[in-house]
This record gives structure tokens, sequence and C-alpha cells, in this order.
């Protein structure tokens, strides 16, 4: 599974402001993060600016550009990505449909 190293900090973001966890819980998370064995790379900055400028923000455009860069399927539930990326990117219900 390809990620941009974004996803970290989305994870940590999320764990921290929405879930409320202290300093003692986020270092073990941060440490098993790295231990999940993704495959982090990075897409090309005018790649996801091709896709900002299509209406994404630019940290969606950053997992759709590296998705399309290395020729995967982007798996998402973002409604918006869904809507502009229909091509890279699917639903992760396969039993969802999608309007447009």
């Amino acid at each position: 599974m390809a990620v941009p190293s974004l996803l970290f900090l989305e994870l940590l973001n999320v764990a921290a402001r929405r879930w409320g966890w202290d300093g003692d819980a986020l270092a073990p998370l941060a440490s098993a993060l790295d231990d999940l064995g993704f495959d982090v790379g990075e897409a090309e900055l005018p790649a996801i600016a091709v896709w900002t400028s299509r209406g994404l923000t630019a940290y969606d455009a950053a997992y759709v550009a590296l998705a399309e860069s290395r020729g995967l399927q982007l798996i998402t539930d973002d409604e918006r990505i869904l809507s502009v990326a229909p091509g890279v990117a699917q639903p992760l219900s396969g039993d969802r449909q999608r309007s447009g």
C-alpha cells in the first residue's frame, strides 16, 4: 500500500486534536506508524498542482497524484476526491454508487 508521508501527520493530528490523546499516547502511536510497513512516497509537486487546480486541496491532491504516478487506485470515502478524480479514485465501499 503506497501512501504519502502526509498520512502519518494526519493520523497524529486526528489522535491529538479530535480524540484528545496526550503525549504519552501519541508517542507509541508515532512509533507504531513507522512499523506498519507502508510504501511511503511523494508525488511530484506539478502533479499535485494539477489536481489542486481541479478543485482538490493540496493535501488530497497529494494522495491522488501519488496513486496516479504509481498506476494505483486510490480507495477513499471522500466525495470530493471521488467526483474530481473518478479515473484514479474508487469508493471505499464496493457496493456504494457514485453520482456523476
